[in-house]
This record gives C-alpha cells, structure tokens and sequence, in this order.
C-alpha cells in the first residue's frame, strides 16, 4: 500500500481524525495506532533497580554513568570504566547490570502513535485487536509495520507547528494593523523575503533555521521560488557529500558550465543547472530517451535507490533497448544510465520539496513583511520549550523589537503585540498553568493590580497558589507596581494571610477592616524592609522559572572585554572556515562528560554567549589541563577551532580561560581616555591615587581628547605605574572619569 503524508496546523489535528472517522464509516474502520515505549538503556536500570529495593540514590548514580550516545548497556560498560568497576564492586550491583541488560529493549509500556491513523473498507475488528488507553481512547493493538504487513492503509496525519504558527500570526495582523491577508495572495517574487533569504536571517523560518540552511541560503543567494524548491532538496547528506549541492551553485553562479550531456535532457534538467536533482526528472529521462511507460520509469527510479544488481542489470538493457529506438547510441545511452543511477540514491521528490518550499516561504515572507506579529506568534507556539523561546527573544534583540517581561496587569496566555513591542505570555512562567491565568485575566477585568495584597485578595487562591506567585514575582511580573522583588517575595506570607482573611468576610457577609482602609497606603503598604536581590540572584531567578535571562545577562559586564579578546559570536560560526582558530566569550549552559575507548575523561559543553549557542568538544588532552575549571554557569572564554564536519559547526577547545581571570591573563596594557575640556588638577590627582592603589605588571596609558591637537597618547613612566586590571579599577575609574574611560589590550 502506498506511503501517504499529510500535515496539518497541529492544533487542529482532531478535527481532521474526527473527519475521516465520520467519513469512511466511524471508529469501527478508521482509528489511531498503538507504539511501544522500550527499556532502554538508563531506564531499565531505574526500572530494575526499584524491583531488588535498591536505594534509589544509588541506582540514580549507577544510571547517569551510563553515556547518552551509548546505544545498549553492553556499549556503556565499553567505553565507561567507572560503570564495570561498580558492577564488579559488589553483587547486587552486577545483578542489577546483568539483569537489566535481559530486559534491554523488551516493551515497557503502550501509547498512541504521534501520527498514524489506520483506514479500512471493513471493520478493523476483522485484522486486529484493539487497545484502550486509561483515558479511554482506542488503538490499534498491531503496531505500523504490522498493519501494513496485513494490507492496511496506513497515513500519517502530522501536527505541523508552523502551520498554526502562520494561522496565529494571520490572526495578529488583523488585530494589530485591520490588514486581512490570504495564503493564495502571498506573492511569490516579495523582493523583502528574498533579501530575508540570501542574508540568511532565517532563524524562526520552516525548514531553514538551521547553520546547515543558514551557509547554504548564502552560498545559493536564492532569488525566486524554484530556487527554495531546490534548497529543499539540496540539503540533504547525499547532496551534500556528493558534491551535487556545490555543483549546481557553481552552474547557477556561473561559476562552472552547465553540462546535459546530450541534447535532448536540456529541458529536462535545465532548472536544476543539469544537475539530476528530482527524482521526477528521473522518471523523465527514462521515459523521454528511453521509452519508459511512467509505471515502468518509477520502477527504475525505486530500483536505482535501492541499487540491487540484478535488478539493476535487467533495467539498463531495457533502457538502452529503449534509446536504441530513439536514435541515441549505445555509449551515449549507457553514460545516461550511469548519470541517472549516481544521482537516483540522491534525488529527492519535488513535489515533496515544493511543498515544504511553500511553507518556508510563506514564513520567511510573515517574518519579512510582518516581523513583530510573526515573531509573537512563533514564540506562542513554543511556550513549553525555554531553549527555543531563548533562541526567538535573542533573535527579536537583533531585529530591534522588544519583548516586554511577563506583567500581571499586561500580559495573557500567550505572547501578544503592543505596537511595537511583543509581550511575555504567562504561560511560559513555570508553575503558572491554565487556571492561575484565568484566574488573574479574570479578575484584571475590575481594573488593574495595585499591589501585592491587592493581587493576593483578587485572584483565586485555589488556582494561584504561593509557589505560582512566587514564581510570578522571580520573573519580574510584579515589577509595574514599583516594588523590588525581595522586598514582594519577603513579603508574600503576610499578603496570602490578609487575603485570606478578607476572603473569610467576604464569604461571612461582612465587610473587613482591610476593606475600610483598603485606600491607605500606610496600611496597603505593610512591606517587609529587606535589601533588593543583587544582579546575579535576580538573573538566576529569571532563568529559573523563565529558562533564561531576560532583564540582563551575567555576560553583560563583560561585553566590553568580550569585544576585545573574543574573535568572533556563536551566530558567525557557520560563515567561518573548518579549522578556522577562534575564541569565544560565553557560558557553560549544560555539561556532560564521557570516557574515551581508551578511559580517558572528554567533556561536551553547551556554550552560550549573547547571541546564540554552540557545542564545544574538550578532548581528553585539553580536558586534563582545563577539566578543573570547568562547570556548569562558568562564564569563560574558549579559544579553539571551528569544526564543520557536522551539519551544525562545532568548536574544539584548546584553552579554557574563566572569563573572572581573563583580564588577568591576557591583557598586555590599560588604556585611559580623558578628555582635556574643563580637566581639574583635583580629577588627575584623584585618577592617581586609583592607579597607584592597583599594582600590577600591566604598562598604563593616557590618551587625552583635545580641542586643538587631537588625541595625545602618553604613556605613564614604569615601574610606578605598572597597573593591574581589576572590575574594582573599572568602577573607580569610571567614577571619576565617566563610562568606557577605560579599556585593556
């Protein structure tokens, strides 16, 4: 039976299951199908390890050693020698391995399939038994292999998150600006969109936001709809390592003659630059120059990719049989067929690539044309993932619009437009669900929160608890009403107690005392006095219940220096060279460590600066010099080479350097700028006594801004004044001197 995909708006994706059950005759003939989780690897030793009653603690540890890339138990024991060494410590340990290691792979629990749907002429009854889930719903107890091996159609209805994501932003431009905008009218030659494409600006676009995408948009400089068709099927490994990708940008550039081979594939592969990029044109050459039926030339094309011998044999006699007959001579015809089958195992269904190519076009024309509505939307439809909503709101800083934190008087579920701005949705707070926010929409409709104890007395506490509040004051939802956060979350007790008690009135019929003076600010205003959280608990906060940083960075203070020592960003390391030596300001965002076959540690690290984030390889010898440093939230500078042998670039570490350190051990000189216009004696006297307080090995120098002479740089005399760079250094001069005053090289 035949393959058959379809995508939906995933948030509509019952209504076409509800549509095909009444359609074809109900629930007896079309339903769902089941899909078996399996034991693996980290799994079944919790599993197993809570059977023998051993502590779960000790079961936790005995898991983590287990590598991630390791695909069974027999491969983690491989290549961890801390893992056999525990096994063979004690015998409960290795009964916990070795019977973990039987049960590896076996089923451990049933679920319905994310996309398949089963479709029959008769009762499903009749080809397989049926399972009911605890919520009730029904599958299919075969799974899809099994269903297809019986004869059954099987389709595959795909929730497609874009879809909805363009619906959802469709609706934000009638909002916002009164415009209606149909799919069908979106022009397919928008001059924005293309200069959106080559610049490669495509982070949020369907299919193209990867660096894999992002180099080959700027390579290609795609300049109209064909050329998205063909990107789709050009980024694809056997295109790519092939070198069929950078053949046909060589033609489309120019670069490289076009070359048919014979006259008569000229139209055939003329939009693909002669190079055989669909497998459609496969079928085209078959038929056209070797007389193929369509039957017979998707045949060939399905034989091709499969490449079996025989098969393939019997297949080129019949095709130069066939253009024997078409005047095309032997050697001609057998180069023809060595072209078809060398770029069959590559080739790629156009219809499929249009398809998508639509979509990517589509949401690259919403970003270009209407990048606030479509940035919100985007940021929506991710609400349960932080590390994407980061990836978009570091994006929306580069297209210069504002995302406003979450507000408990502005914002709803969702991120929504206000002009110019998007605004934090509530539901991407941890720990604030449905019901807190209807609650809080519900009650804001009486007029705003005044206060805290304004809030606590309003919302329904059942549904806005002290943990979601808690939450709600950490992300900064409750700074509009003018009150620190340490001073909101030290006082939250006192507020939910008064709350309640008025609550208790109410519901008696009475009128409470905090009522009668409820516009008396000395009374309203009971706050605990306690001192505001410094930066770095206010941003670990943050990044707590939003999953990250959104009134600031730790690496903020360090932008300047980054400037400096760090060579390039995260978001340039797709357009640099392999091998290319580099080095980065950043921060650890996730660790983990492994052992080589050789036992020897190597870690990979999550690095994240201001503008993105990159994997960085620390191999064993780079790990036994730095492996001490490293750890999760170290803000450093990695210094290394790019690796591009993957699909996304990677960067190899050779030095690690904490970004606390990095003055110390690479700056050479301090600079000093002071501008001579009004300069006192008491200013030079006062920047002295600074210098001389920070010794150090680093020489100074003073550049003084003139009116009549330009800039003077003087260098002040060694030995007295060898300074040594400090954020304590920063801040004094800067005191007496203004803002980037100073800066080290």
């Amino acid at each position: 039976m035949p393959d058959v995909d379809l995508d939906f708006a995933d948030d509509r994706r019952d209504e076409i299951i509800d549509y095909v059950k009444n359609k074809y005759g109900g629930e007896s003939r079309v339903s769902q199908i089941i899909t078996f989780g399996t034991m693996a690897a980290r799994g079944v030793i919790r599993d197993v390890g809570r059977v023998l009653n051993i502590p779960y603690g000790e079961v936790d540890k005995i898991a983590k050693m287990i590598p991630l890339e390791a695909s069974t138990l027999a491969e983690a024991l491989e290549s961890t020698p801390e893992l056999r060494e525990i096994e063979q410590k004690e015998e409960r340990n290795k009964l916990l391995i070795e019977t973990a290691k039987i049960l590896e792979g076996l089923a451990r629990h049933a679920s319905t399939h994310a996309a398949g749907v089963v479709i029959s002429r008769d009762d499903l009854i009749n080809y397989t038994p049926f399972y009911k889930d605890a919520k009730g719903k029904i599958a299919t107890q075969y799974a899809m292999a099994s269903l297809e091996a019986v004869g059954l159609l099987k389709m595959d209805f795909l929730g497609l998150r874009n879809l909805t994501v363009i619906e959802q932003t469709l609706k934000l431009v009638k909002e916002t600006q009164g415009e209606e905008i149909k799919l069908r009218d979106i022009p397919l030659d928008d001059k924005k969109t293309y200069d959106l494409l080559k610049h490669a600006r495509t982070v949020g676009v369907f299919q193209l936001e990867s660096s894999g995408f992002r180099d080959l948009l700027r390579k290609m400089e795609p300049g109209e709809f064909e050329d998205v068709i063909a990107l789709m099927a050009l980024h694809r490994p056997g295109a790519l390592n092939s070198g069929m990708t950078d053949d046909y940008i060589a033609c489309k550039k120019g670069l490289r003659e076009v070359d048919y081979s014979h006259p008569r594939l000229e139209p055939i592969l003329k939009e693909t630059y002669g190079t055989i990029l669909y497998q459609e044109q496969v079928m085209r050459i078959a038929s056209e120059l070797g007389g193929f039926t369509l039957e017979q030339a998707d045949d060939l094309r399905r034989a091709m990719g499969k490449k079996i011998p025989e098969i393939m044999a019997e297949q080129r006699q019949a095709f130069l049989a066939g253009a024997s007959k078409n005047g095309i001579k032997e050697k001609k015809a057998n180069d023809t067929f060595d072209l078809m089958a060398h770029f069959a195992g590559y080739g790629f269904n156009k219809s499929h690539s249009a398809g998508y190519a639509l979509i990517s076009y589509r949401t690259a024309y919403l970003k270009a044309n209407f990048p606030i509505e479509y940035m919100a939307a985007l940021l929506s439809s991710e609400t349960g993932d932080t590390d994407k909503i980061a990836l978009y709101i570091r994006e929306c800083r580069k297209m210069k619009i504002k995302v406003r934190p979450p507000d408990i008087n502005r914002s709803l579920a969702h991120f929504t437009v206000e002009g110019k701005n998007i605004q934090y949705g509530l539901a991407a707070v941890k720990n604030v669900g449905e019901g807190a926010i209807a609650s809080i929409v519900k009650s804001r409709e009486k007029g705003e929160f005044s206060s805290l104890y304004d809030f606590c007395e309003r919302v329904d506490s059942r549904l806005v608890n002290k943990k979601t509040i808690e939450s709600l004051i950490k992300c900064g939802a409750f700074d509009s009403l003018k009150k620190e956060r340490a001073l909101l979350f030290a006082t939250l007790d006192k507020a939910l107690g008064a709350a309640q008690q008025v609550q208790r009135d109410r519901s008696k019929g009475q009128t409470s005392l905090f009522e009668e003076f409820e516009k008396d600010e000395k009374f309203r205003g009971a706050y605990e006095e306690v001192e505001e959280w410094p930066e770095n608990k206010r941003l670990a906060h943050e990044k707590e219940v939003l999953g990250l940083y959104l009134s600031g960075h730790p690496l903020a203070r360090f932008e300047r220096e980054l400037k400096r020592y760090a060579s390039t960003s995260t978001s340039e390391l797709s357009s640099l060279e392999d091998g290319e030596k580099v080095s980065i300001g950043g921060m650890i965002e996730g660790l983990r460590t492994k052992n080589t076959k050789n036992g020897k540690r190597m870690a990979f690290l999550q690095f994240e600066d201001l503008e993105g984030s990159v994997e960085v390889i620390v191999w064993p010898e780079a790990f036994r010099k730095f492996g001490g440093e490293i750890k999760s939230d170290l803000l450093a500078l990695v210094k290394g080479r790019v690796d591009r042998s993957g699909e996304q670039a990677k960067v190899i570490s050779e030095e690690i350097i904490p970004l606390s350190q990095m003055r110390k051990q690479l700056a050479q000189s301090i600079h000093i700028r002071v501008s001579t216009a009004g300069l006192t004696e008491d200013v030079l006297l006062n920047l002295k006594d600074v210098l001389l307080d920070h010794k150090g090995k680093c020489p100074a120098y003073l550049h003084l801004e003139t009116i009549h002479h330009g800039e003077v740089t003087i260098e002040l005399g060694p030995p007295q004044f060898l300074i040594g760079p400090s954020d304590k250094l920063i801040s004094e001069v800067e005191r007496i001197l203004g803002e980037e005053s100073i800066w080290f090289n």
